[in-house]
């Protein structure tokens, strides 16, 4: 087929989803067609500057297929790509050309193309002799443009895989960048609004979390960023089973020290106290708060002489092996609920990472701490016949 010089407004997204805009006639991956046709186009689009060979497409996109004609279904695959595009561009355009068994798209259709365009504005925010508003405003518009990872729809072919995985950490430490220029001239809101939407693109990055706390806390909402660190730490500990770095919680110890305020009124506070001592069962904190609780009980042992003893109870496989994320939650919250149950008010429990919980019994020998532990595992076993994960348990007394 030839070369037509058409004159063609042609916008094309590929982050967020496909779509395909000319002279304002709009085409998205919405449309409820075979994924092949959109994997044939995109691929075309992605690969423009040159000529793909039949037999590339046949081994990407056939590749275990006992087709008996390969070339003849992807020459029907084109005709249908053709099919869709005509009225974009008109009987009059091919924007699919064919040569010597190749296809290509053709060149002569220029296309912007986002992904193209928010690579160019990273890689220029990235250069320091530029002043830091210039870097804030490029950062500001790649942002923009970065509405979501690299073509969705097509995640699982393996073509698209490394491309995602390439923009996709582009777009991270493009955000973080610019979340150090916005914390820098203290843009604290923008730095929140900025890193809570990457939250979103990827919501198990730590160190994008550790960003959203920090705006947050100097905004002076510490009421916010102690939920955005709960609600963080919970999903790292349900996902990737890790406990919280120690730049985190240093940021946990920060907002402890100022939630408060200042609050003159005593009873006030012992009102606030009463209602918290009055909870019932065992206290469950946070690992930065549980290592504190620690040593204030390692104080307080040594002057009085009380045996204290920690616990540590394990979820595993029958065969001790970790067992897979998605299984782990569930048991994990009702772990914590036959815990809570069956510890004393003044136990305390926290998680140490995603498949173990660590107990303090104060005022407990061994044999009385033993007999605790193997309270929880047989009650946890009675309430939770079915559950086939194993419990263990560790005792030793505290330091």
């Amino acid at each position: 087929m030839g070369d037509s010089t058409p004159a063609r407004k042609v916008s094309i997204t590929l982050l967020g989803g496909f779509t395909m805009n000319v002279d304002e006639e709009i085409l998205t991956d919405e449309v409820n067609r075979s994924q092949k046709i959109w994997n044939v186009l995109s691929y075309l689009i992605v690969h423009r500057d040159r000529n793909v060979p039949q037999s590339e497409f046949i081994e990407q996109f056939w590749p275990d297929e006992n087709s008996s004609n390969p070339v003849n279904a992807l020459k029907t695959l084109l005709y249908r790509v053709r099919a869709m595009l005509e009225p974009l561009f008109g009987a009059d355009i091919d924007p699919i050309l064919s040569q010597r068994g190749s296809y290509s798209w053709n060149r002569a259709i220029e296309c912007s193309v986002d992904a193209d365009e928010f690579e160019r504005l990273c890689q220029k925010a990235a250069e320091a002799r530029l002043s830091d508003e210039k870097r804030m405003d490029l950062y500001r518009r790649a942002d923009a443009l970065y509405r979501g990872d690299f073509l969705p729809k097509l995640s699982n072919e393996l073509w698209t895989i490394p491309i995602t995985a390439r923009y996709h950490n582009l777009y991270l430490k493009s955000v973080k960048e610019f979340a150090a220029l916005l914390e820098k001239h203290e843009a604290f809101e923008e730095m929140a609004a900025v890193c809570m939407r990457a939250s979103l693109i990827d919501q198990l990055d730590e160190e994008i979390h550790i960003l959203i706390v920090r705006a947050l806390l100097r905004q002076g909402k510490d009421a916010a960023a102690l939920a955005h660190y709960e609600s963080a730490t919970d999903l790292l500990y349900r996902n990737l089973g890790v406990r919280p770095s120690q730049e985190l919680r240093a940021l946990y110890t920060e907002i402890m020290a100022v939630e408060k305020g200042l609050e003159t009124d005593l009873e006030v506070i012992q009102g606030d106290l009463r209602e918290a001592a009055a909870r019932p069962g065992a206290f469950v904190c946070e690992y930065g708060f549980f290592k504190e609780a620690y040593r204030l009980e390692a104080r307080r042992a040594a002057r009085s002489g009380q045996s204290v003893h920690v616990g540590l109870i394990t979820v595993s496989l029958p065969d001790g092996g970790v067992p897979a994320l998605n299984v782990l939650g569930a048991t994990m919250d009702q772990l914590l609920q036959v815990m809570v149950g069956n510890l004393r008010r003044g136990d305390v429990v926290s998680k140490y990472s995603g498949a173990q919980f660590v107990v303090m019994l104060p005022a407990a020998n061994f044999e009385d701490s033993t007999m605790v532990m193997e309270r929880i595992v047989s009650a946890f076993y009675r309430q939770h016949r079915r559950n086939f994960l194993k419990l263990s348990y560790r005792l030793r007394a505290l330091d």
